[in-house]
């Protein structure tokens, strides 16, 4: 099986990356900036996911290799300790929506003809904070943006439904990265190895599903 996964230099994106690798998946990381890294078992490639030329660059290069899961994991929050009365730049929303929405579009249209030629699936890391019925306010950009991701996989969901292509949207905890902070409730590798069942058990018959990291059902 080979893996696309975007974001795959940090995170929850490594420790997917990581653990696929170690079970012997062909894994295929992107990365952003000029610094490739150096974890092995992995076939590194460049792709700032807000640029169209990127995606048509990373699709050429990868014209010939069928993808079994689209991972599309990168994503920024870039909001922390802004008021409501004057924080929430303009920037801010240009940029997030970018890299969280924009970006996971682009990379699922690039690359579907890779899909295709697999009856590949498709994984979009959105977030608890893209519910509309659990909704404690603030973070009110990552909100917007995670809850577009998740209107965009479950449209996109029944979009290719007839091309056997299963799309599903997951939540992967509150996890200890530099995102989520030292005192969030999980590690990465448990993140990671709860995903990973995630993709396994997707299947056309639950395609648009919104699960948490542990196969619960998260609310819309």
């Amino acid at each position: 099986m080979t893996i696309l996964i975007t974001g795959a230099n940090r995170g929850v994106g490594l420790a997917l990356a990581t653990l696929a690798a170690s079970k012997g998946e062909t894994v295929i990381g992107t990365y952003r900036g000029s610094t490739r890294p150096t974890v092995p078992n992995v076939d590194w490639q460049s792709l700032e996911v807000t640029q169209p030329d990127a995606h048509h660059a990373l699709a050429k290069r990868l014209a010939d290799r069928p993808l079994s899961l689209l991972v599309c994991n990168a994503g920024v929050y870039l909001e922390k300790g802004q008021s409501l009365e004057s924080g929430y730049a303009k920037p801010l929303w240009d940029d997030t929506f970018a890299v969280n929405v924009t970006g996971v579009f682009l990379t699922i249209q690039s690359l579907l003809p890779n899909l295709r030629a697999a009856n590949g699936k498709i994984a979009i890391i959105s977030s608890q904070m893209a519910s509309d019925t659990t909704a404690p306010g603030g973070s009110y950009i990552y909100r917007a943006s995670k809850a577009a991701a998740l209107n965009l996989g479950r449209n996109l969901a029944s979009d290719l439904k007839r091309e056997k292509i299963a799309v599903g949207i997951y939540h992967p905890g509150w996890v200890q990265t530099d995102m989520g902070g030292s005192s969030a409730d999980i590690t990465v590798e448990q993140s990671a190895k709860g995903l990973m069942q995630r993709f396994s058990a997707l299947s056309l018959a639950s395609t648009g599903c919104f699960e948490t990291w542990d196969g619960t059902q998260h609310p819309y």
